[in-house]
């Protein structure tokens, strides 16, 4: 997350291609089999029927009705494009927040003072910072998970990373490399995930925390964590602090998020290289393989972090983020630390003394989130991810247990049971159309000893170095996949792919981490923002879209089609290729989530296209794959695209403070309450020279109060459903 196209400041890498593998990116694949001239000639029938002709468009775990018709309707009407410093939702709606950070999640601790003088080891009982993906859990009187509750309950809200203009500090964060540990403790324990408990009043719908709860907990980068499938124990996974490489401390870069149908909560670690550094000279004391592993993940040799945390001192909770070798072995220094980084976490938010898990079942890399498919009885669970880097791919996990909601309320018990044992897959998109998972499990499809490029020993070291078995089986390089999200009604699933300003022209040959664009990526343009910076490629992102062969989940095959281009109303209509207006165009898409009723939420973390407008969140009606038509994208690239937006189907339902990042969306069961969550308001600005007072400039226009990441709740001022 945090994503200015391309160019986002420090501390955050931004996605940063380190994929050099020979495989074939899509373009290749495409080119193969589709030319501009080819579709032109063909037309919509020949190609839509050689895309999608041959597989049966059944859904993951939904309906398999074929009729893209739907009885929701957007009722709202849109808001307008806007950078004023305050949450602007439709009229009948009203604004609240939940909490920002530093607020204290017990009466003891005194409430924020908007100076940065609260102390480190109270961030273990205050609201973090970079708030972004979240999820709600109804509570029942009992203290149990009730998932029809929406009155009383606990929300998760992960908290990505310490953002600028880092008012948690009093002067903000002090200039150099060199930190001091006071700052360094305060950013640590401000990192991680904040649960707390929630109720609604006597009258209305709007939500406040309970302070001094029992279920109130932070999870931290110094919180201790326990590894879960088959990497728990190997040899990459020893570290100082666990020597037997069953435990670790930490979780960082939580940017989305996801859920388990036990009613358990998904941390997804993604742009956790930030917070680790390796010395330089680092590779005369590794192996050929060992340089091989570090290097496709970003953490060559001489790499500083940009948060210096190595550098506060010689004690081990400072010690543990560099990733060099210091001693006899690994469990003398903290080598392998990086490799205790990059996983999906699940936490019990109704057991508060329990120990987070790190589930290595499912791959190591930039976990975007883990969203899961519908839950079927008798069937696996299947959770998707996305590999939010350029260049990287989408993959899949498979449980070996079928699901049984006996297990709801199993807590880690029941996450054991479902994601330490099961198959974990890469995708392959085809040129027809159509794609395949590609099952990563050693010994099979070239992942073994004898893998020319990576010689991989076992299982555990297929599952941490997940991006070189996609790269040995020929997976299909995607630009950053982002947030996904499963239709509850059809099963088909989405995800955001956000911008990628490294698109050349087709006609252009690439150096480095550029690309030609491609049938599932295939714009390439000029914008001017502001009427006079340029921003080539893709600079606004789109929406990319499968749906799952045989109404299985645990599919092989599926077919896919782009459901949503983003692009300014004005632009050509060789960019504007899904026909928005000024109710509904927006650019990065990003957050993305399905309510109950199967209406589509889509959030934006932009920088192309806020000249105009803050980053904002719209609210969609979608179709199904194969709704749409040929198209050729700018730049001259075919393409298969989704059925036209209209005011009906898609519309602006909420514009952000200024600088902001829209992240995180939940809803209480009743879906008469949303959470919504800003990021980073006024990142551009400085203490001395602020350019957002938000939160406190939602209520008071005049205030100069400084701008934290807070939860915004949302309800409508009839008691309604939110939407309707």
């Amino acid at each position: 997350m945090n994503r200015k196209p391309d160019t986002a400041p420090a501390p955050m890498n931004d996605g940063e291609s380190t994929n050099q593998s020979h495989n074939a990116h899509i373009d290749d694949i495409i080119a193969a089999r589709m030319s501009r001239r080819g579709v032109l000639k063909g037309g919509l029938a020949a190609t839509t029927s050689a895309l999608f002709g041959s597989l049966g468009l059944s859904a993951c775990g939904g309906s398999s009705s074929t009729s893209g018709e739907s009885a929701l309707s957007l009722g709202f009407d849109a808001v307008a494009k806007n950078k004023n410093d305050l949450v602007t939702v439709p009229a009948g709606y009203e604004v609240g927040i939940l909490h920002a950070l530093g607020d204290p999640l017990t009466a003891a601790d005194a409430d924020w003072a908007n100076n940065g003088s609260e102390t480190a080891d109270s961030y273990n009982r205050r609201i973090g910072d970079g708030h972004d993906g979240m999820h709600y859990f109804g509570l029942s009187d009992s203290g149990t998970y009730q998932s029809s509750r929406s009155d009383r309950g606990l929300l998760c809200v992960n908290h990505e990373y310490v953002v600028g203009p880092f008012v948690l500090h009093p002067n903000g964060r002090t200039a150099g490399t060199n930190r001091t540990p006071s700052e360094v403790d305060k950013e640590i324990n401000a990192h991680g995930v904040s649960i707390c408990e929630i109720k609604r009043g006597s009258s209305g719908n709007g939500m406040s925390m309970v302070k001094g709860s029992t279920y109130n907990r932070r999870v931290t980068s110094a919180t201790p964590m326990n590894f879960g499938g088959a990497a728990r124990g190997a040899a990459l996974l020893k570290t100082k602090y666990s020597a037997d490489g069953t435990a670790t401390r930490g979780t960082n870069n939580n940017c989305a998020n996801g859920y388990t149908p036990w009613g358990t909560y998904l941390t997804c670690e993604e742009n956790f290289t930030n917070v680790i550094s390796r010395a330089a000279g680092d590779n005369a004391n590794r192996s050929a393989k060992e340089i091989t592993g570090l290097n496709r993940y970003g953490m060559t040799q001489g790499r500083k972090s940009p948060y210096y945390w190595e550098t506060a001192g010689s004690d081990d909770l400072y010690a543990r983020w560099s990733a060099s070798v210091t001693g006899a072995s690994a469990a003398d220094d903290y080598r392998n630390v990086f490799n205790t980084f990059g996983w999906v976490v699940e936490i019990d938010p109704f057991a508060p003394s329990s120990t987070p898990v790190k589930h290595t079942a499912l791959g190591r890399f930039a976990h975007e989130g883990c969203w899961p498919c519908n839950a079927v009885a008798g069937k696996p669970v299947v959770f998707y991810m996305g590999d939010d880097s350029r260049n990287e791919y989408i993959y899949k996990f498979v449980s070996k247990a079928l699901w049984n909601t006996a297990d709801i309320g199993g807590g880690l018990a029941a996450g054991a049971k479902y994601m330490d044992e099961g198959t974990l897959y890469v995708a392959r998109f085809n040129a027809d159309g159509s794609g395949n998972w590609i099952e990563l499990t050693h010994g099979k499809n070239g992942l073994d000893a004898s893998n020319a490029t990576y010689a991989f020993a076992d299982q555990a070291d297929v599952l941490i170095h997940a991006r070189l078995a996609g790269d040995a089986v020929g997976a299909t390089k995607m630009d950053r996949p982002e947030w996904g999200a499963v239709n509850p009604i059809n099963g088909e699933v989405y995800m955001t792919l956000t911008n990628n300003s490294n698109r050349v022209a087709p006609t252009a040959t690439p150096t480095g981490s550029q690309l030609k664009p491609d049938t599932a990526n295939p714009r390439y343009y000029e914008d001017l923002k502001n009427g006079t910076t340029s921003q080539k490629g893709n600079p606004n992102g789109h929406i990319i879209r499968w749906r799952e062969a045989g109404n299985d989940p645990a599919a092989t095959t599926f077919a896919w089609d782009i459901y949503l281009f983003a692009a300014e109303a004005g632009a050509a209509s060789d960019v504007n290729l899904s026909g928005l207006t000024a109710i509904n165009d927006f650019s990065s898409p990003d957050g993305l989530w399905f309510d109950r009723n199967g209406m589509l939420w889509i959030q934006t973390d932009d920088g192309a296209y806020t000249d105009v407008t803050n980053c904002m969140m719209l609210a969609a009606i979608p179709g199904q794959v194969g709704d749409g038509t040929a198209a050729v994208a700018a730049g001259g690239t075919a393409t298969i695209k989704g059925a036209n937006a209209t005011s009906a189907t898609l519309r602006r339902f909420l514009v952000g403070p200024r600088e902001c990042e829209i992240t995180g969306v939940a809803m209480t069961p009743d879906h008469k309450t949303m959470f919504i969550n800003v990021q980073h308001p006024g990142e551009d600005g400085s203490l001395t020279t602020p350019t957002s007072a938000w939160p406190a400039s939602q209520t008071d226009s005049t205030s100069t109060r400084r701008p934290r990441s807070a939860t915004v709740v949302i309800t409508r001022t009839n008691g309604g459903e939110i939407g309707l």
